[in-house]
């Protein structure tokens, strides 16, 4: 391919003219300029950045991997760069005020990062382009003028993407664009967001054949296939490859606590060791202290600060949902280097360039390696400086889990993400924003739409059981206008409804979770958003801790929660939906690996060997999981007859594994269980003895019937119609109300719940019903997965063991299915006893 850049005769033309007006007026090729730029910094451009730079010029698209900190934005925005400068002379001038760039990113936090760093070479080298930001944080003045005329680079998100994709002006806004960036791809590959900007991405190539796209990924499993994603299922040229610089250097330590307990349980441990932590945090310059809940991070927030009380005002809290105002704050914060602590959540995860940055502290496991490598590399943040993180365990089985992770990374076993197939929720709120955006022709949206790899498949029939649902409300509600909100005009497909318009635009996106309420001062100020669930369960005048302020309840009105100052501490914190992460299946292997190299006496980390009394006494009285046997244990306690497997293979799994070997038990008698269930197995507890099958692998683990099983032991209908309140939501088949009127989670689960009865009733075959059913299989409980993990349990050697009591790796269990009918000082003093019982059974 010649490295002239693509597009119509003239525009070659005129930029080639360009670069030899400007070459010959500074004695610099525009490239060379470049490169200058890098040299002021004190930089040497990598081999990889001028390659992406060459592909870039010569027209193509593809994919740059490389590790946090070394180089990617630059890579990126080079090439557009040099463009730039090539155009440089009086007649361009003309055509400056032109959309050339969008950056996609998937939080707004690196939104604002990024155009700091996209301003510099833009001032330095005097290039006439403004940089802006357009996200849900961007004021309503600015939006509006961005609707007349959008800057030359533009930093947004998938939803604000498609905000202008509903636009009727939005191709003469975008017509002169020659590029799209998306950063940090492999967090949006396998969401639905994801599957958004693909939508995105075919309308922009079908207004331009000749669009560049460019992906930024640090390192997931399936580096190929996300390229082929990202570049459509019908690419005028495969993608380009861009491997970065030298691997990235991480350095992974573990606090290990002075004393362990030979019977941990989850959560109590981390808090024990904030001395160390204090103590280290003083050390530094800036640290980041990551969890992996908004509530841990508002419990770790407060405790540090009582531990240091003089670090207030050097001591920051960020997470989604605090406002808009304090994360700046806390964001300007680090990037100047006057904060000495920011407690945080995956808020900051991605790309965001805090070089002050000293040291990262992780609490708790990570449960995957990418995102302790994404994490760590929030240190080092620069080409060349090795990342370090440090590693707080909350209970004892996760000293193993750091050193599974440290080994997996130091070979490269990293997780990949799997991207998403037809999801129809997604496609019919695309139906009806390019019907917004000025209307369709069905043949024509139907070849582009399956340009995009998620689509490609997408069938005539499916299509068009589309395009009658948004029309009509499909067979079951086409008696119902309110459903009925794309029109065929004239053989074009539109949205002209006023009010409908409006509540689209309201509805775009796909992030759902439970209803969110304002939280105000009685003054009126803002602090953030807090969940309705949590909410709901408070009294005026009770006491809890939000945004890192102890906060009075006094009232909810109109979707705000009105508030004052509390004159004592609170000890309630709320609690977000979608806590616990699970157990990625190459840190799951991993930890199995390293529990099998202790078991054969191979030399283990010191991680390991801090939890020695812990392996000891579970071979002891039982045995140790691994890759290739199966453990059961057998338990007889005043509670009942317990029977714990260990598959560790992680919640999500272990959630449907448990209920299928459930069911399957009680086909073969009556009984009764009640389920428990963490990252290392599940707890099945009866009233009345258990008789396990003779052959285990052809009656329990069996993949015959799985799903039809799966559907029968699972409480499958509430499970869907959960999953269905989502997928209602992204399709536009409910509304959540206007700015400040929205819709409770009680009036959206009433309105969900009745259309999913209406379409399991008198609709069996709408699509949607059945892409509910699907997703709680596939995504909720990870069909796929646990039918794997099936296959190795049947391939595995059984163990059946009958220990005398609680062994170190089912207390947890047991620990776990008290927490949920007990408080927290009961289930505090329940565990106080039973753990002195155990120690002086085990001493015995």
């Amino acid at each position: 391919m010649s490295g002239k850049v693509p597009g119509k005769q003239g525009k070659q033309m005129g930029i080639a003219e360009a670069d030899q007006q400007q070459t010959s007026q500074t004695g610099r090729t525009p490239r060379q300029q470049l490169l200058d730029w890098f040299a002021d910094q004190n930089w040497k451009a990598f081999p990889f950045q001028k390659q992406v730079w060459r592909d870039y010029l010569a027209g193509k698209s593809g994919l740059i991997h490389a590790a946090t900190g070394t180089g990617k934005t630059y890579a990126a925005f080079g090439g557009p760069l040099i463009n730039a400068l090539k155009r440089r002379s009086k007649a361009a001038k003309r055509k400056a005020s032109r959309c050339r760039v969008i950056w996609i990113t998937p939080l707004r936090a690196l939104a604002t990062d990024l155009a700091h760093a996209l301003n510099r070479p833009l001032q330095d080298l005097e290039l006439e382009w403004t940089v802006e930001t357009r996200t849900g944080d961007t004021p309503a003045a600015v939006r509006n003028r961005q609707a007349r005329r959008l800057p030359e680079v533009l930093i947004t998100t998938p939803e604000s993407l498609t905000l202008l994709l509903s636009r009727k002006n939005g191709k003469e806004l975008l017509d002169d664009l020659e590029c799209v960036i998306v950063d940090e791809w492999h967090e949006l590959l396998a969401t639905k967001r994801g599957v958004q900007t693909e939508l995105a991405l075919s309308r922009l190539r079908m207004w331009n054949p000749q669009l560049r796209v460019w992906g930024l990924s640090a390192t997931i499993g399936n580096l190929n296939e996300a390229a082929d994603v990202l570049m459509g299922a019908s690419p005028l040229e495969p993608p380009v490859f861009v491997a970065g610089a030298k691997r990235k250097k991480y350095r992974i330590s573990t606090l290990i606590p002075d004393s362990i307990e030979r019977f941990p349980w989850a959560g109590h441990l981390g808090l024990k060791q904030l001395p160390g932590i204090v103590e280290r945090i003083d050390e530094a310059g800036t640290s980041l202290v990551f969890t992996n809940t908004r509530s841990q991070a508002e419990i770790w927030y407060q405790s540090i600060l009582k531990q240091r009380p003089d670090w207030a005002g050097q001591l920051a809290l960020h997470h989604g949902s605090i406002g808009r105002e304090t994360r700046s704050w806390v964001e300007k914060g680090l990037r100047t280097g006057d904060l000495r602590c920011v407690v945080c959540t995956s808020s900051l995860d991605l790309g965001v360039d805090f070089s002050p940055v000293e040291r990262v502290f992780q609490i708790g496991s990570p449960k995957g390696i990418a995102r302790l490598m994404q994490r760590a590399g929030r240190s080092g943040h620069s080409p060349g400086e090795t990342s370090e993180v440090i590693c707080v365990p909350t209970n004892a089985l996760e000293l193993i889990e750091f050193a599974a992770a440290r080994q997996a990374l130091e070979q490269a076993q990293v997780e990949s993400r799997p991207p998403l197939n037809k999801p129809l929720d997604v496609l019919i709120q695309h139906l009806c924003t390019i019907a917004l955006g000025g209307g369709f022709s069905a043949t024509e949206l139907y070849n582009e739409i399956r340009t995009s790899w998620a689509y490609s498949d997408l069938t005539r029939e499916e299509w068009d059981w589309c395009l009658d649902f948004i029309t009509t409300g499909g067979a079951a509600l086409k008696a119902y206008p309110d459903y009925q909100r794309v029109e065929l005009v004239d053989g074009a497909y539109r949205l002209e409804n006023k009010k409908r318009a409006r509540q689209h635009r309201l509805s775009i996106g796909t992030i759902c979770g439970d209803g969110t309420l304002t939280v105000k001062y009685l003054k009126g100020r803002r602090i953030g958003t807090i969940e309705e669930s949590f909410i709901s369960k408070l009294n005026r005048g009770d006491l809890f801790t939000f945004s890192g302020k102890a906060l009075e309840f006094v009232t909810i009105n109109n979707m705000t929660v009105w508030v004052r100052k509390a004159k004592k501490q609170a000890t309630v914190v709320p609690r977000w939906m979608g806590g616990r992460m699970p157990l990625s299946t190459e840190l799951a292997d991993s930890f199995l690996d390293t529990l099998q190299s202790y078991s054969a006496g191979h030399q283990v980390p010191r991680e390991v060997t801090a939890v020695k009394d812990i392996l000891e006494l579970q071979q002891d009285w039982s045995r140790l999981p691994s890759d290739e046997e199966l453990l059961i244990e057998q338990i007889k306690s005043r509670e009942g007859h317990h029977l714990f497997f260990f598959p560790l293979a992680g919640r999500l799994v272990h959630e449907g594994l448990s209920g299928l070997i459930a069911y399957r038990l009680s086909q073969r008698q009556p009984v009764s269980f009640t389920i428990s269930i963490n990252d290392y197995g599940f707890e099945l507890l009866s009233p009345t003895p258990v008789d396990l099958p003779a052959d285990l692998r052809a009656d329990l683990f069996s993949e015959d019937n799985l799903t039809e099983d799966m559907q029968s032991c699972l409480n499958a209908a509430e499970m869907a119609k959960r999953r269905f309140r989502e997928i209602a939501q992204i399709s536009g088949l409910v509304f959540n109300g206007y700015p400040g009127q929205q819709r409770t989670t009680r009036q959206l689960q009433a309105s969900t719940g009745l259309l999913y009865d209406v379409f399991d009733n008198y609709d069996q075959q709408n699509l949607l019903l059945l892409q509910a059913k699907r997703e709680v299989l596939e995504q909720q409980l990870e069909l796929t997965r646990l039918r794997k993990t099936l296959q190795r349990m049947q391939a595995s050697q059984l163990h059946v063991t009958n220990p005398p009591r609680l062994t170190p790796f089912a207390f947890p269990l047991f620990v776990d299915r008290l927490r949920q009918r007990l408080s927290s000082e009961q289930l505090q003093d329940r565990i106080a006893r039973m753990t002195v019982q155990l120690e002086k059974a085990s001493q015995r």
